[in-house]
């Protein structure tokens, strides 16, 4: 009965009532449905189950599997390795025809979808989106060392694609993917001449580590990574912190033979489930139709390259009108398979004649040695409006490298699987058409240029400082104007200037060089019999060669490597003499650069970038931010600058010091400083009660002045010693739990003549101008401590305390607000004035100086005279220093004489008169020879957010 009942609703009320009542999901199509689970049928004997095979070894004191057969049955090729909870599955597929090409095209495709950690994308679409870097330079590091095997004219189409499907975040995937790929390569059907280990080497204390974890790579100072074959070296990539080649050499033969490791378990698994290998059709240029292009072209290809006076595009134009006449001779002869192969047959002849006469003759198409370095020319500073820029040539490659610094939330976000979640050191590297002058499209992310970059990138990561130390975000642009050959390594070299010209303190310079070889091997056993090693390679001869490699390092070490090679492997032992003429040939590069920059920059520019780390709590932070961040956009977009918040931190980056000085004007007006018990401060009375007086500090922090903490003398009145709004140094006696704040002003003035000053700007304070009433000498004297000089870019780290001070100098508005309160206590003043003579001017001063001693400053005293007047003295001595001028009355174009209080590093304080401080900038053209107490002739330009007055000179007339 329940069951028919359920039924009858269910039809009686609407499709989409129904689903939704009992929470069932809804799919894309909007199809709602009951499905039925039926009963498992069980196996019979007659059910085929899938057929695997797996093969399981240990390298490292880690557990290894190969398996196949499981998943992906339909690819040619398919292998899951395992490593602790990390798998990765790499599949193999070829074409089946291959259309006439001259090349292999060979297609890697590596990728992380954050299922594997169980985590949904962060995305709109909630999708993985177009590969990220990380995934492009994975697919390189499997592409590299599996694309030299392949035979020679196989042409058909093959494409690798590598997945991670599950990780743990101890062991990086790239390693698996690329020995995987090569087990699938195995077993399939392809011609391949493989297999090829790969292993990652790290060292800790000097200790070399095989299969290091995540938390293992992050404390060596090395980073391996080497492929190979049973008996030579398809590929190394290296990122290191200045290991010495001695390092390097004992690290490659430690890897070598635990790489080896790899091969047999690949073999093994071949051996049971791999397939037979298919007769491709191989595209080979015939013998007789090679032999007739060279009788057409050698001699005259020979004498091209014989002439060391051609450039990279003349050399190329003769070696075009060549192969144009070539193609006519045939074209005359009506010889059609020639034709077909022309373009193939002339690049064999142009890469056997520079092959031999290097080996025979030791001549280089430029006419260098092989050991030589083209002539270098490296310029720092050249686009001096940037951060840091340089500009680095080594013969026709050039490249123009810039920096910029950003704030800590500029770094770059990672979502890779393993590793960590951003990095605040980026360089990027772009290769444009123009550079090779060619036509070309831009496009997005190209898999050579991340791959350049990065190397360049690892070069110069080793001498940058801990980011503890320097927690800024920095960006390297390279962009290579000319090539003619390893613009990477010329990157490397203009990165290291221009971060020196940015100020960075880098340990030291780092150079990069690439070396090649050019080797005779026996056709039968494919042994070298005969080779030679080439310093700072061209174009042509990386295209003609038999490797790049590509070293880079400081004087002290290498910092980065990157191996590609052309051949079927290359032995090691020729590999470890190749670091010698890169040592050297590094040492000469370094020599150059060293002319243009020794040393990071430390002069101090108006316009250079200036960034600030302030420390202060967690509680003002979010005042600062503001709801949902709203206080900080607003600052940012009226200042320019960038902030970024951390814990207990927060790190300016403005463009220049007068923006710095506008930030932290308006953090200090918001946040105020963080008080400190025994630190004297300066604020200003906002209220007088019967029991003591309130004192608000810059911020709004607000401080009880007690009736017993106003003198040693007895006071009988509060209002007998303060009035509101005025001016006073007090010292901060006691902070309850709660954080009421007690201070005292006897105390204070203890502290002022038993010490040189009453609150000593902090040595990494900011920029602003300093209070020139931070001094009590009582005479207001220069004290002549020297000013902190503040290098290009330096990261200050500024602690709000007491000793950061500022003006305190009411603004306009709050001085009408004072007179207001004032109103009822001078109306019978005015009145008694209205019938009698102006006092004079010694009258006027008599009766400021009727204030008690205990005020600091004159503008509350002044405050009570009638307006009247102060109006009448300036009237008769407006151009004097010292008459009763009052920050309210001070308004734009006011011109007055007026004395130097103090010097400061970039600028003046000003003694307007009457206790009124100004404050003034200097100039490009300013005479700098001023002295304390001469006299200037000064008006208002302007006013700080605080109130303060801003002057600047009055040309004589």
């Amino acid at each position: 009965m329940a069951s028919k009942l359920f039924t009858t609703l269910q039809n009686s009320q609407p499709l989409f009532v129904t689903w939704r009542r009992f929470k069932f999901r809804s799919n894309c199509s909007s199809r709602r449905h009951f499905v039925s689970n039926p009963e498992p049928s069980p196996l019979t004997p007659e059910t085929k189950l899938l057929e695997s095979f797996k093969e399981e070894f240990e390298i490292g004191n880690r557990l290894i599997s190969f398996e196949t057969g499981k998943m992906a049955r339909f690819a040619n090729g398919a292998v899951v390795m395992a490593m602790d909870e990390t798998k990765v599955l790499s599949t193999v597929a070829s074409a089946k025809t291959s259309i006439p090409r001259d090349f292999l095209p060979l297609t890697v495709d590596y990728q992380e979808k954050q299922y594997a950690q169980g985590v949904i994308p962060n995305t709109f679409m909630r999708r993985e989106g177009a590969p990220k870097e990380r995934e492009l330079l994975c697919g390189r590091l499997i592409d590299r060392p599996i694309r030299p095997l392949f035979p020679p004219g196989f042409y058909h189409e093959v494409q690798v694609m590598a997945s991670v499907l599950s990780s743990d975040g101890k062991q990086d995937p790239d390693v698996m993917a690329a020995n995987a790929a090569s087990a699938a390569l195995m077993i399939s059907d392809i011609p391949w001449g493989g297999p090829v280990g790969m292993i990652r080497i790290g060292r800790i204390c000097g200790q070399f580590i095989i299969n290091p974890s995540m938390d293992e790579l992050s404390l060596s100072d090395l980073n391996l990574v080497y492929a190979c074959t049973k008996d030579k070296t398809m590929m190394i990539d290296v990122q290191a912190r200045e290991i010495s080649e001695k390092d390097l050499k004992a690290g490659l033969r430690l890897a070598h033979p635990e790489a080896v490791k790899y091969l047999e378990p690949q073999i093994r698994l071949a051996s049971k489930a791999g397939k037979l290998k298919k007769d491709y059709k191989l595209s080979m240029m015939p013998e007789s139709t090679m032999e007739k292009i060279r009788n057409l072209s050698g001699s005259r290809i020979e004498a091209v390259f014989s002439d060391p006076t051609y450039g990279k595009f003349e050399r190329g134009e003769a070696l075009d009108t060549i192969t144009q006449d070539v193609k006519m001779a045939l074209e005359e002869e009506c010889d059609e398979e020639s034709l077909q192969g022309l373009s193939k047959a002339v690049d064999t002849v142009r890469k056997q004649i520079v092959r031999r006469r290097i080996l025979k003759e030791g001549a280089r198409v430029d006419g260098r040695r092989l050991d030589e370095v083209r002539p270098v020319y490296s310029e720092a500073g050249n686009l001096p409006a940037l951060h840091g820029s340089s500009l680095f040539s080594r013969g026709d490659t050039q490249v123009l490298c810039t920096v910029t610094l950003g704030a800590p939330g500029d770094a770059q976000r990672l979502e890779s699987v393993v590793g960590p979640a951003s990095k605040a050191f980026m360089l990027h590297y772009s290769f444009p058409p123009f550079s090779i002058n060619e036509v070309g499209k831009r496009s997005g992310l190209n898999r050579r240029e991340v791959g350049h970059g990065t190397l360049a990138e690892k070069a110069l990561l080793a001498v940058l400082p801990p980011e503890d130390e320097f927690p800024y975000t920095v960006r390297v642009n390279s962009e290579v104007m000319a090539s003619d050959g390893s613009t990477s390594m010329a990157s490397v070299c203009g990165g290291s200037m221009a971060l020196m010209d940015a100020g960075i303190p880098v340990r030291d310079h780092v150079a990069g060089v690439s070396v090649g070889l050019v080797s005779e091997a026996d056709p039968i056993t494919s042994e070298i019999t005969d080779y030679r090693i080439l310093t700072d390679i061209l174009g042509l001869e990386d295209h003609l060669g038999d490797m790049d490699f590509k070293i880079a390092g400081t004087r002290n070490g290498i910092t980065a490597i990157q191996l590609d090679i052309k051949p079927a492997g290359i032995p090691l032992d020729i590999i470890c003499e190749s670091l010698e003429p890169a040592f050297r040939g590094r040492l000469q590069i370094l020599d150059h650069m060293e002319r243009a920059i020794y040393a990071p920059r430390t002069k101090d520019e108006r316009n250079s970038p200036r960034l600030a780390t302030l420390k202060y709590s967690n509680d003002s932070i979010r005042r600062l931010v503001g709801p949902l961040g709203a206080l900080k956009r607003k600052i940012e977009t009226e200042t320019g600058a960038r902030i970024s918040v951390g814990d207990g931190t927060l790190t300016i980056l403005a463009k220049n010091q007068s923006i710095m000085d506008k930030v932290q004007e308006k953090i200090d007006f918001i946040i105020g400083r963080e008080i400190e018990v025994g630190k004297v401060y300066k604020g200003i009375v906002t209220s007088i009660k019967e029991y003591g007086a309130f004192v608000e500090f810059n911020g709004g922090q607000q401080g009880l002045l007690h009736m017993s903490e106003l003198s040693h003398e007895p006071v009988s009145r509060v209002s007998d010693v303060v009035s509101i709004g005025q001016q006073l140094s007090l010292k901060c006696i006691a902070l309850d739990v709660r954080g009421n704040i007690k201070l005292s002003l006897k105390q204070a003035k203890e502290s002022c003549f038993t010490s040189e000053r009453c609150a000593a700007p902090n040595k990494s304070a900011s920029h602003i101008f300093a209070s020139a009433k931070e001094k009590c000498d009582g005479q207001g004297k220069h004290s002549g401590r020297k000013e902190r000089v503040v290098t290009k870019y330096e990261a200050a780290e500024v602690k709000t305390s007491a000793e950061d001070t500022s003006f305190l100098i009411r603004s306009a508005a709050e001085c009408d607000e004072e007179e207001k309160l004032a109103a009822l206590r001078q109306s019978t003043n005015l009145r008694s004035l209205a019938s009698s003579d102006p006092p004079s001017l010694n009258q006027s001063t008599a009766v400021c100086g009727e204030e008690k001693s205990a005020s600091l400053n004159n503008d509350s005293a002044c405050s009570r005279q009638p307006f009247s007047t102060v109006k009448s003295i300036r009237k008769d001595k407006k151009d004097e220093v010292g008459f009763g001028l009052r920050a309210k009355d001070l308004k734009l174009g006011t011109m007055v004489t007026a004395k130097v209080f103090q010097i400061r590093a970039r600028g003046l304080v000003l003694d307007l008169g009457g206790g009124l401080k100004g404050m003034y900038r200097f100039e490009m053209n300013d005479d700098k020879e001023i002295n304390v107490g001469d006299e200037l002739r000064v008006q208002c330009c302007s006013f700080t957010a605080k109130g303060v007055p801003v002057m600047s000179r009055v040309k004589d007339e």
